[in-house]
This record gives structure tokens, C-alpha cells and sequence, in this order.
């Protein structure tokens, strides 16, 4: 068996500003997400009522 260290041991750095931006990026990409979903549903309610 070989001698595997242990993660307590080792010392990780927490980054805050990459996980500051990656918050960021996500919450974009939602609110992009959500405001295109919102322009499909208006189509589709106009094609409905010109239909």
C-alpha cells in the first residue's frame, strides 16, 4: 500500500474572487437564460392569438 496523503494535511487555498466570478457568470447566464425563455413564451402567445 502506498503512502497516500492525507487531504486534511494538505493545505488548500480558498479563492475567493474565482469563486466571486464564477457566481457572477452563473447568475448572468441565468438571467440571459430566463430573459430569452420570456421572449419564447411571448412568441408563442402571439402566434397563438394571430393564429
Amino acid at each position: 500500500m502506498e503512502n497516500k496523503p492525507n487531504r486534511n494535511s494538505e493545505k488548500h487555498k480558498f479563492d475567493f474572487k474565482r469563486k466571486k466570478e464564477n457566481a457572477i457568470n452563473s447568475l448572468f447566464e441565468v438571467e440571459h437564460f430566463l430573459c430569452d425563455f420570456k421572449k419564447i413564451c411571448n412568441t408563442i402567445c402571439l402566434y397563438k392569438i394571430l393564429k
